[in-house]
């Protein structure tokens, strides 16, 4: 990407660009590595460089607004950290100092989603459409719109023929290719895009040439979200149901087991561990729930419910043991794994002024704990440290930081 044209001065979009859902088997162009930018032991100020048993707690570092509509969804970007909202505009902020770098976002209907590969970003939208920005420095505005998805090539090749139209409601069709409602959750996994949407359907792009490959009629109620792990695909859905959709070879996607939750109750969140063995959901009534997956991962077993939030379980984000989730009741928890899929809680965050809608963790080590991301209906961005070894759970205490937010001292 970096050539004769770049403006000296100008940061490199640099390291690896990825996202929590992502694989390292992706093929696309390499990003840029010179001047690369890693998050290991920085010096953020007031973080201790050691982990101290008995005397963390959670901090506040930093309060970042702009966004003119609630914060929809996160994902780190090499030194970036993108945040994308729901009045349509994604502002790209910068790390260590956290400052806004650039603002990029076009389309009607607002961000619902966004996840990164090689150099590309992709957003999902409200008007059923995904958009693809190319990481580019030949201008001030590094993210540049290269496509729309389905693609006109896509259209071109299916409009003509009927059986490429299905039924959407009564007396409307649409090429299959299309979303027939609002975009909600993306995962990526083995060089495939899936978008999952209100209307119901699981859609397969492949990113080498951004074409549809398959259109599934995966839950009986809207997609809430999605993630990727090991080939297999993890469907949420407000039908109160975890999917699990495999691919063997070339053949198309299957439906390799059903999660079941509580009866009557929107699963909102999904997230599964690196090794691909747990799974955990967080629903409308608070609850959080893990599955355990046999070795071959075709059958799941329920291990685990925990009352986590006084309200809706509306995110939630996996770093090594720690689990965090995000609730409509305005805080954010901590819990860590344990045997058997066992989840305890080590702390609560407050601080946002309305629900929590989207968390991401740095998997990176600052002082002995991580960074922790967090948007909300109150229109913030909100950066956490969080100690990764805290011992002491429930009967932690409770103090404030400089700005008035509780927090809990492990």
């Amino acid at each position: 990407m970096a050539d004769s044209m770049d403006p000296p001065g100008t940061p490199l979009l640099s390291g690896v660009i990825s996202s929590s859902s992502s694989s390292s088997s992706e093929t696309d162009e390499s990003p840029v590595t010179s001047h690369r930018f890693v998050l290991q032991d920085v010096n953020f100020p007031h973080i201790p460089r050691k982990c101290l048993s008995g005397s963390q707690s959670y901090r506040s570092l930093a309060v970042l607004s702009g966004h003119i509509g609630t914060v929809s969804c996160l994902a780190l970007c090499g030194e970036f950290i993108l945040s994308a909202s729901q009045g349509k505009d994604i502002i790209v902020w910068q790390q260590p100092d956290l400052r806004s770098f650039t603002k990029f976002g076009q389309g009607e209907g607002s961000v619902k989603a966004l996840v990164t590969v090689g150099t590309k970003v992709f957003t999902a939208h409200q008007d059923s459409r995904i958009r693809v920005w190319k990481v580019t420095r030949r201008s001030e505005n590094v993210f540049r719109l290269v496509d729309t998805l389905p693609t006109t090539k896509d259209y071109l090749g299916k409009f003509m023929k009927q059986s490429n139209y299905v039924q959407t409601r009564r007396h409307h069709k649409r090429l299959w290719i299309e979303h027939a409602d609002s975009i909600s959750c993306l995962a990526v996994n083995n060089g495939f895009i899936y978008s999952g949407s209100w209307d119901k359907t699981l859609k397969v792009w492949r990113i080498s040439d951004l074409k549809c490959l398959e259109s599934i009629k995966a839950h009986d109620d809207a997609i809430n979200a999605l993630v990727a792990c090991k080939g297999t695909v993890y469907s949420a859905s407000a039908d109160g149901k975890i999917k699990a959709w495999g691919k063997e070879g070339k053949s198309s996607h299957s439906l390799k087991g059903i999660l079941e939750g509580h009866k009557d109750v929107s699963i909102n969140a999904v997230i599964v561990s690196e090794d691909g063995k747990w799974v955990y959901g967080g629903g409308s009534d608070g609850f959080l729930m893990g599955w355990e997956g046999s070795l071959d991962l075709i059958s799941w077993k329920f291990v685990s419910e925990v009352k986590a939030h006084k309200m809706a379980v509306l995110c939630m984000c996996l770093t090594g043991e720690i689990l965090c989730s995000g609730s409509a009741d305005k805080n954010i928890c901590i819990w860590k794994r344990e045997a058997f899929g066992k989840l305890s809680k080590v702390g609560v965050i407050s601080g946002h002024e309305g629900p929590v809608k989207c968390l991401q963790a740095s998997p990176s080590n600052v002082g002995g704990g991580f960074l922790l991301y967090s948007g909300g209906f109150d229109k913030s961005l909100r950066v956490w440290w969080v100690p990764k070894y805290c011992t002491q759970r429930d009967n932690s205490s409770t103090t404030k930081d400089p700005e008035g937010n509780s927090i809990i001292l492990c």
